[in-house]
C-alpha cells in the first residue's frame, strides 16, 4: 500500500497524530473535530510573492516546444506539436500598490495555476469562526484559481468529509507556489502531448470527527483536476475531468495514451490506502455519451464526462456536468436507483464498472453545452449546475454557478448590474420537485445573492471588484419544522482574468421543503422567518477563496421532518 509516498506504518502514525495540527488562535474548544449544528468549510489562501513567477519565463515550466510521435494502436504513427508559452506578469497577487496580477499569466498560459494551502474551517450556522484545521502543505495542496475544487462532502455513515487535492509524484514537491500543477500528468497516467511536465497524484483527503487525516494517492484526471469525493461503503467515488494534451478527437481513440485518457476521467472510484491503480486498472465508472439522448453526432471523447459535482442520496450516486463546451450541462444519475456500483457488482459480460449506465435525470436539461438541441437549432438557454443537495427523494436543491459573462454595467432592480441576461434567470440556488416522474425547477432563490451587483474587498483593486454570479457546492440542513436550511459557496463575475481567484462568499437561506413558489416578497429576514432570503455568513478576503461547504455532523441538528 502506498499512501503520500510513504509505507502503511508511517502513514498510521501521520494519522494518529495529525489531529493536533493547525488549529489556529481562537480555537477555545481544545478539540479540532466536528461538533453539532456546525459547518465546515474549505478554503484557500495565496501565499506567492513576485518571485513566485519572472516575467518572461517558460510557462509551464520545463515546457519544450516540440513535435512529438505517438504509434497508433492499428500500426503507424501519428503527431501532436507541443506549444509552450512567455509569463507576462510577476507572482504577485492583485494589491493597491501596482498593476500587477498574477493571474494575468492565464491568457498566454491555458494551464497556468499556482498551488496554496487547505484550511478547513470550522464555523457556526451563522459564519462565526469555531477553530481552523490546516492541513499539512507537505501532504496534500489545491490549486489556488481551480474554482472547481475541494468540494467537501460528508461519507454515507457520517463519520468524515472527503476531497481532493494534489499529493507530488516521485521527484515533484508538495506544497505551496508550485505552477501549473493542476494541469499536470499523473505519475501513472503520462501525456507526452500536454505541456505541462510535472506529475501529480489526484489524492483523496479523509478527515474524521476527531481531524485524524489519511490521504490516498489515485491516477485518475491526468491532465486536469480531481473535483470532489465522497466514501460510502469504505469506498471513494470521486468526480472531475482530464486530458490537457493535443490529442485531436480522432487521435484519442486511435493510440494507447488516448484510451488512458478516455478510460481514465469522469466518474471513478478509489480504494482507500491502496496503491494507485494504473491502466487498464484505473475504475471509472460509466461513460455518458451525447449520442445516448439523440444527438446524432459523438463529441470528444471524455470530455463529455467532465463532471465536478456529486452526491449519494439513498444509495444512488448522482453527479453535475455544468462546465466546458463539449456534452451536456446537467445532472446524472449513475448506475441503479439504490445500489452503487462497486467492484463486486460490476455489470456486462465481461463484467467491468465502465458498463454502468449513467443517465439524465428525467426533466432535466439535455441540449449541449453549446446550445444546441437535439433538432439541431442553436442559441438555446444552457445550464451550469455544480453542487446539489436532495432535502428528501422528491426535492433537490441545485447550485448554478452561472456563465460569468460580464456585461456592461446596466440598471437591474435600481442597481448597477454586470450580470447578462441568463445569469439573472437561472443563476443561484435552484429548487427541482419530482413530479409524475420528471424532475421540474419550479423556482431559483436568488433574493439577497444580488447577482450582477459588484462589491468591494478590503485591499483589493477596485478594478476587479467581483459581483456573485450564481453558486457552486451546497448542502443543507433540516430544521424540523418543514424548513431546511441551505449553505452555498457563491460564484463569481469580474474583470480579473481568472475569475476562480476571486474573494467569493458563503451564504445561507432558509425554504420551505414543501413550497412550490417561492414566498411573497419581503424586505428583511424576520419577515416570514426569513424565507427566502439569502444572506452572507462569511466573505473571503482578499488573497482567499471559498470553495466546500458541509454539515459538520450527519446528525448535528438535522431533525428530519417527519
Amino acid at each position: 500500500m502506498k499512501t503520500n509516498r510513504i509505507s502503511a506504518a508511517i502513514a498510521i502514525v501521520v494519522v494518529l497524530a495529525i489531529g493536533s495540527v493547525g488549529l489556529l488562535a481562537g480555537d477555545d474548544k481544545g478539540n479540532s473535530g466536528d461538533k453539532p449544528d456546525t459547518l465546515i468549510l474549505s478554503r484557500s489562501v495565496y501565499e506567492g510573492s513576485a518571485s513566485s513567477v519572472t516575467i518572461g519565463q517558460t510557462l509551464p515550466p520545463g515546457c519544450v516546444a516540440q513535435t512529438v510521435t505517438l504509434p497508433l494502436i492499428a500500426g503507424g504513427t501519428t503527431t501532436v506539436k507541443v506549444k509552450c508559452a512567455i509569463a507576462s506578469d510577476n507572482g504577485e497577487y492583485p494589491n493597491l500598490n501596482d498593476s500587477h496580477n498574477v493571474f494575468n499569466n492565464d491568457g498566454p498560459d491555458g494551464s497556468f495555476g499556482i498551488t496554496s494551502p487547505i484550511f478547513l474551517d470550522y464555523l457556526s450556522t451563522d459564519g462565526e469562526l469555531i477553530h481552523t484545521l490546516a492541513v499539512p502543505t507537505n501532504m496534500l495542496v489545491t490549486s489556488f484559481s481551480s474554482k472547481s475544487e475541494l468540494a467537501l462532502n460528508r461519507s454515507v455513515d457520517g463519520s468524515s468529509i472527503t476531497f481532493v487535492g494534489y499529493a507530488g509524484g516521485p521527484g515533484f514537491t508538495t506544497g505551496p507556489n508550485q505552477l501549473d500543477v493542476s494541469n499536470s500528468n499523473t505519475p501513472g497516467v503520462s501525456d507526452p502531448t500536454n505541456p505541462v511536465v510535472s506529475n501529480y497524484y489526484r489524492a483523496v483527503m479523509e478527515v474524521d470527527d476527531d481531524g485524524h487525516m489519511i490521504l490516498t494517492n489515485g491516477n485518475g484526471y491526468s491532465g486536469n483536476n480531481g473535483r470532489a469525493a465522497i466514501k460510502a461503503h469504505s469506498l471513494y467515488y470521486m468526480a472531475g475531468n482530464d486530458n490537457n494534451g493535443g490529442l485531436s478527437a480522432s487521435q484519442l481513440t486511435a493510440t494507447q495514451v488516448g484510451l488512458n485518457l478516455i478510460n481514465s476521467t469522469g466518474v471513478e472510484l478509489l480504494v482507500p490506502q491502496m496503491t494507485p491503480p494504473i491502466p487498464p486498472n484505473i475504475n471509472k465508472i460509466g461513460e455518458f455519451a451525447v449520442t445516448q439522448v439523440g444527438f446524432a453526432t459523438a463529441d470528444k471523447p471524455g470530455k463529455y464526462n467532465n463532471f465536478r459535482g456529486l452526491t449519494i442520496h439513498n444509495d444512488t450516486l448522482y453527479v453535475t456536468k455544468g462546465s466546458g463546451g463539449n456534452g451536456i450541462n446537467t445532472v446524472y444519475q449513475v448506475g441503479t436507483a439504490g445500489e452503487l456500483p462497486t467492484l463486486s457488482n460490476e455489470p456486462g459480460t465481461p463484467p467491468s464498472l465502465k458498463n454502468v449506465p449513467i443517465t439524465i435525470l428525467p426533466g432535466f436539461p439535455n441540449t449541449l453545452a453549446s446550445g444546441v438541441a437535439q433538432d439541431g437549432t442553436s442559441g438555446h438557454l444552457v445550464a451550469f449546475p455544480f453542487g446539489i443537495w436532495f432535502a428528501n427523494d422528491h426535492t433537490l436543491y441545485v447550485c448554478d454557478e452561472g456563465d460569468g459573462v460580464s456585461v456592461p454595467s446596466r440598471l437591474v432592480n435600481a442597481k448597477p448590474n454586470v450580470a447578462d441576461d441568463s445569469e439573472l434567470a437561472t443563476a443561484g440556488i435552484q429548487k427541482w420537485v419530482l413530479q409524475n416522474g420528471d424532475w421540474k425547477m419550479v423556482y431559483v432563490i436568488q433574493n439577497g445573492l444580488d447577482i450582477g451587483v459588484q462589491y468591494s474587498v478590503a485591499n483589493y483593486p477596485t478594478a476587479l471588484n467581483p459581483a456573485t454570479g450564481g453558486c457552486r457546492n451546497i448542502t443543507g440542513r433540516h430544521n424540523g419544522d418543514g424548513t431546511v436550511e441551505i449553505y452555498a459557496v457563491t460564484s463569481t463575475i469580474s474583470a480579473n482574468v481568472d475569475q476562480g481567484a476571486d474573494p467569493n462568499k458563503l451564504v445561507k437561506v432558509r425554504d420551505r421543503v414543501g413550497a412550490i413558489s417561492l414566498p411573497a416578497a419581503v424586505n428583511h429576514k424576520d419577515d416570514d422567518g426569513g424565507l427566502g432570503i439569502v444572506t452572507t455568513i462569511r466573505a473571503a478576503k482578499a488573497g482567499e477563496v471559498l470553495r466546500g461547504v458541509a454539515v459538520a455532523s450527519k446528525n448535528g441538528g438535522d431533525k428530519k421532518d417527519q
